[in-house]
């Protein structure tokens, strides 16, 4: 018989027992871990910085959930912490320019194949507008586009207005548009 998921209510109570902390924090991670790796993976591209991410994801969530005031659902301040951590690693290495635009077209940020070329090519060219976008941009048309994330709930995750998210979403379609005219 499968073991049933505890809520996030009783989680979080579990983990402010000292006794019972390491435990309720490991079946937090084994809640949310897949759904936050397949989100952070979009934007960082690479299994291995992912990876890094969601371990400092974790750390953060460890060191501040005893702090955490639940004035938003649980999910939701995960997702901020792993947006945020996302959003540095993407900052950092556009600074040391440590990845190259061509490294990251290889590698599929949807995880969707087609089984024609001209379906690969496209979706290639996609990916490859997608990964020009700035940090910011990208976060918010992969939450958008591929997660389906309603604004109000993408304003919970990374703090910002639903305007501005709304111009930020359009402002990278355009830009997305564009490569893929010109290209």
């Amino acid at each position: 018989m499968a073991q049933q998921v505890p809520s996030d209510t009783e989680l979080i109570e579990r983990f402010s027992d000292p006794g019972r902390r390491n435990i309720a924090f490991k079946d937090i991670v084994e809640k949310y871990q897949k759904r936050l790796y397949k989100v952070v993976k979009r934007l960082v591209n690479d299994h291995d910085d992912t990876e890094d991410v969601l371990q400092n994801t974790f750390i953060k969530a460890w060191q501040k959930l005893e702090g955490f005031r639940g004035e938003s659902a649980l999910s939701t301040w995960l997702h901020r912490i792993a947006m945020n951590e996302a959003l540095n690693h993407l900052n950092s290495a556009r600074v040391k320019k440590t990845q190259t635009i061509d490294n990251q077209i290889h590698q599929p940020i949807g995880g969707q194949g087609f089984s024609s070329d001209e379906g690969d090519e496209l979706v290639l060219k996609l990916e490859k507008a997608i990964n020009l976008l700035p940090p910011r941009q990208k976060a918010v048309f992969c939450l958008r586009y591929y997660d389906e994330v309603a604004y109000e709930e993408m304003a919970k995750i990374l703090n910002l207005s639903e305007g501005a998210l709304k111009a930020t979403y359009h402002h990278a379609v355009k830009k997305i548009e564009q490569h893929l005219t010109a290209h």
